[in-house]
């Protein structure tokens, strides 16, 4: 596998961890806790690698130039700049929610998880339309 297929990679990364996210909060809607668990773990795996993934691709690569025009361009950066901003805000929602919920303080971890999900799933899913914009829309030259 070449760097350039990390972009690839990375998307599958996070419609998976997309789809856990919606899978763990469903399955705690139904108080499956022991299901809930496993899939949210999944999801911290899924995201951590997606994580991983996304800085070796960027390390070796540097950043890509968007290729689109006119209002393309606008609605992808204004995608962009909101998934980069509450992105930075993923890593410590995530591990502290998943800390509190692992230590069973699930009154702090129900709280935190209020804020945890709608974030985390609207990074994961902007990510995955980063991509299909950046690379499958509006492919670099």
């Amino acid at each position: 596998m070449a760097f350039t297929d990390l972009p690839f990679v990375n998307a599958i990364l996070n419609t998976t961890s997309s789809l856990l996210l919606i899978t763990g909060y469903y399955f705690i809607r139904q108080n499956r806790k022991l299901h809930h668990k496993k899939v949210m773990i999944a999801a911290m795996i899924t995201s951590s690698l997606f994580l991983l993934s996304y800085l070796i691709y960027h390390y070796e690569v540097g950043s890509v130039k968007f290729a689109g025009q006119g209002t393309a361009r606008t609605i992808y950066f204004i995608v962009l700049i909101s998934h980069t901003i509450l992105a930075v805000a993923v890593p410590p929602l995530a591990i502290i929610t998943l800390v509190r919920g692992l230590r069973e303080r699930f009154d702090r971890h129900r709280r935190i998880a209020r804020w945890t999900l709608p974030i985390w799933l609207y990074v994961s899913v902007t990510g995955v339309i980063v991509y299909v914009m950046l690379y499958r829309l509006y492919p670099p030259a």
